[in-house]
């Protein structure tokens, strides 16, 4: 990017900053988000740029120590040093190649994701942990953001349900396939006689809304606080930290007992049912505008199967793009880039 591009980013970023100083501009609430959006999106690319710069004098720096006559051991140190800044470098290019050409895009800059256990009891919550795991990891790599708002753990080390959210960064984008039916075919660690059984988690990416999105009014939601709970039941926790909400219109209820804390514990419930209510918004839009069959067809997305992990052949398989991978520890290692490119491009 060149310098005088450089400036004018800077230039616009400090209009911005300008702009959301103002106080009339609190009361055009869309008008705000707009331009905080804008101002965001520029600050990742701003900081990209400042990492860039920052690397290139590093690497600068190691090559006139390669250079120069020193000892064996620092000019090793050095080289070392210069391919993990250089592959470094060639990563926040590419990732600033990929900011500046989606500026005007308006995917969600952040999503809720719920993985809950479906057909074969406890192998099947086992699944929904290692399938978290390896969305954790693969978050990790990107360096997204994570936080769990609810969690249901079973005795043996699995989850009944999960549910976090993930964001700064293309999280919708990259996320947005996992969706719908995950089956799993191997032996359980409680199978005696060695036998593959068949097992089936389902996952939803739930988009989080902003705040123009939805409005929900205090007199329509139903607020209990109780105990958290671990497996088994037993009680974890002796305040009544978590939270259960129930929306009098739609009767959806939502808990979460993820945190020490009421309040957060609160706030944390909010963001499941604020991404559900969208959810069902739209559903009912999509109904409206292309008539009930269709909507039909919309709602049983979530109760497809997309794709099958067989380890017993090393194999994931998505059904929608018909292509399989080898290597299955290395996928739930958080390696998922493969298949997540294969499907952004094929579907």
């Amino acid at each position: 990017m060149a310098e005088v591009e450089i400036e004018s980013l800077k230039k616009t970023h400090k209009e911005l900053e300008e702009k959301l100083s103002d106080p009339g501009l609190i009361s055009n609430w869309e008008k705000f988000e707009e331009i905080s959006r804008k101002k965001s999106h520029l600050d990742k690319i701003i900081n990209k740029l400042e990492e860039i710069e920052e690397l290139k004098a590093k690497i600068e720096e190691n090559k006139k120590i390669l250079a120069a006559d020193e000892s064996l051991e620092l000019a090793s140190l050095a080289e070392e040093e210069l391919k993990i800044f250089l592959e470094r470098k060639k990563i926040l290019e590419n990732e600033l190649r990929r900011l500046a050409k989606n500026e005007e895009r308006n995917d969600p800059e952040s999503i809720i994701v719920e993985i809950r256990a479906g057909t074969g009891g406890d192998e099947a919550s086992l699944f929904v942990a290692d399938l978290f795991r390896a969305y954790s990891k693969y978050a990790q790599s990107k360096e997204w953001k994570q936080r769990i708002l609810s969690s249901h753990p079973t005795e043996l080390g699995g989850f009944k349900e999960v549910i976090f959210s993930l964001k700064d960064g293309d999280v919708y984008s990259k996320m947005k396939y996992e969706g719908g039916v995950h089956r799993v075919q191997r032996i359980p660690v409680t199978e005696k006689n060695g036998r593959i059984h068949t097992s089936t988690i389902s996952v939803a990416i739930l988009p989080k809304p902003k705040k123009t999105d939805l409005k929900i009014k205090p007199d329509e939601l139903k607020i209990d606080f109780y105990r958290s709970s671990g497996p088994g039941g037993q009680n974890v926790n002796r305040r009544e930290t978590a939270v259960r909400i129930t929306h009098l219109p739609t009767g959806l209820v939502v808990t979460s007992q993820a945190e020490r804390n009421q309040l957060q514990n609160k706030e944390n419930a909010m963001a499941i049912l604020e991404a559900r209510l969208l959810e069902l918004k739209e559903r009912r839009n999509e109904e409206e505008i292309h008539g009930k069959r269709k909507a039909q067809i919309g709602l049983a997305k979530r109760a497809e199967k997309i794709r099958t992990y067989n380890f017993p052949q090393n194999r994931l398989t998505d059904h929608r793009i018909k292509k399989s991978w080898r290597n299955l520890e290395e996928i739930f290692e958080g390696n998922l880039d493969p298949v997540i490119k294969n499907l952004s491009a094929n579907l």
